[in-house]
């Protein structure tokens, strides 16, 4: 399992009600319906990731995120979680108050547009960075919000929504002490856990 992912079930409680949106293949809801014994579903779009899930036993549910959550009530769920998806919704301002409206705690990672060698390879080329992690043209990215941890940070300002918990990890998703000293410049993606 990628790192990021141990480090977001460090921060599930075990026997918690989850929400997975954008759950891809349900590699993370399989993990914890095993090892943390918590309850819940995966929201995806993606026809084969849809069938992984459901080959794995994750309870999942064909839902377009930028339609909303309205099928969703209040306080549904403990924690609700979005993982390298919150660049690629239409409104992702509306979507964190969405996931906070229906869980307790959210947990949420996306990459950081300004970590420094994207910032290397637009100054070098004058071309929108590709790169193992981005691996997409400006022309074809799912990515339609590019959002660094300043960004981030500044927006749960805003709506006064607290950060109990945030690392910083690099390409590899490991923890790189220079990537805690100076987050946003040495740090590739972000995992938070949120709270009103």
């Amino acid at each position: 399992m990628r790192v990021d992912l141990e480090i977001i079930q460090e921060w599930i409680q075990p026997g918690s009600h989850i929400l997975d949106l954008g759950c891809g293949d349900g590699t993370l809801l399989d993990f914890l319906q095993r090892e943390k014994r918590v309850t819940g579903y995966g929201l995806e779009i993606n026809h084969d990731h849809i069938t992984t899930c459901l080959r794995r036993g994750v309870s999942v549910i064909e839902q377009d995120l930028d339609n909303g959550l309205g099928n969703f009530g209040d306080a549904s769920f403990d924690t609700v979680l979005m993982t390298q998806a919150l660049q690629v919704v239409r409104e992702p301002d509306v979507m964190l108050e969405e996931m906070l409206r229906l869980g307790r705690e959210c947990i949420i990672t996306f990459p950081n547009f300004a970590y420094w060698r994207l910032r290397w390879y637009l100054i070098r080329r004058g071309r929108m960075p590709v790169s193992q992690a981005l691996p997409y043209t400006w022309y074809n990215t799912p990515n339609i919000h590019f959002c660094t941890f300043k960004d981030f940070e500044a927006l749960c300002q805003e709506k006064h929504i607290k950060i109990l918990n945030r690392t910083v990890v690099d390409e590899e998703y490991r923890h790189r002490w220079l990537s805690q000293l100076w987050p946003n410049m040495l740090g590739q993606f972000a995992i938070y856990r949120v709270t009103r």
